[in-house]
């Protein structure tokens, strides 16, 4: 067995000194393998959404939850959930989806604030924050909390209300999660001599259902993110690591090769897993 082992990952005799993983005939299976899954793995997911899809774990609750419990450790208030801004949430969700833009302004010069205004909101401050992608309340939570301009509108003592929402759907021609984060204040705080209030621009409100999404929770049998993406990132690494011990091996041994571009495929190798790494990752605006 490790014999079998050592001659599929070490260079040797037996394999003329080429791992056998790194032959043109095994890489060349490999990648037939995963065009396979990346071009049948969406019909799949469709046809079985119980049995093969992604894992998702996003509620209105948890997001609130974990926004107070991050301003608490700045001594701040709470923050209260507010029925108008969840609906205007859900209404700017439902526009990005409908006009295909992912932006905090909208392509017709729609602004945010148009949605908090249009629920009968009168705000004296108003923010908000968007995200997309994520599969779980603490990543989303995470990367906001990563980025100084949105964690100043989860941290700012000049919003007292909050609204959520989360929906999902079709953007750019990729299915994925919206999360959007109203933030407001219908008083003036005590603290400062003269308001600062958000104007919003004319603009046609979204034609969405405006219907209050509080949670997108799912867990399929088999969790496609991992089985793809996942998978594919660990052959990387494998490959990667087998083409490190070859150079290593072939350097002490003194082994007299016409091409060896091992330091380049390392490279490429590196860059493809970094590129899968960052799609794996969701988006904050």
């Amino acid at each position: 067995m490790m014999d079998q082992l050592h001659h599929i990952f070490l260079p040797r005799p037996s394999n003329n000194y080429r791992a056998k993983i790194l032959h043109h005939s095994v890489l060349l299976s490999f990648l037939i393998l995963v065009l396979s899954i990346t071009v049948t793995l969406p019909t799949w997911v469709q046809s079985f959404p119980q049995i093969l899809g992604t894992s998702v774990d996003i509620t209105s609750q948890k997001l609130l939850d974990a926004t107070n419990k991050k301003r608490a450790e700045k001594g701040l208030s709470p923050l209260k959930m507010n029925t108008e801004l969840a609906k205007a949430a859900s209404e700017k969700a439902n526009y990005m989806f409908s006009k295909n833009f992912w932006a905090h302004n909208a392509p017709d010069g729609t602004t945010p604030w148009v949605f908090i205004k249009a629920t009968g909101y009168e705000y004296t401050y108003a923010g908000e924050n968007l995200a997309r992608g994520f599969t779980s309340t603490d990543d989303v939570v995470k990367a906001w909390m990563e980025s100084p301009t949105h964690r100043e509108n989860m941290l700012s003592g000049n919003y007292e209300d909050i609204g959520f929402a989360i929906e999902q759907g079709t953007l750019n021609g990729e299915d994925t999660i919206l999360v959007v984060e109203m933030l407001g204040n219908k008083s003036l705080p005590v603290a400062q001599n003269r308001p600062l209030i958000q104007q919003a621009f004319a603009g046609q409100v979204g034609s969405g259902s405006g219907n209050i999404i509080g949670a997108i929770t799912s867990q399929p049998l088999l969790t496609n993110s991992v089985s793809l993406k996942d998978t594919t990132l660990f052959i990387l690494i494998v490959f990667i690591l087998t083409l490190f011990i070859d150079m290593i091996v072939i350097e002490r041994k003194k082994v007299v090769r016409l091409i060896s571009h091992n330091l380049d495929h390392i490279l490429f190798l590196s860059l493809i897993g970094a590129f899968i790494w960052i799609l794996q990752r969701g988006h904050i605006l």
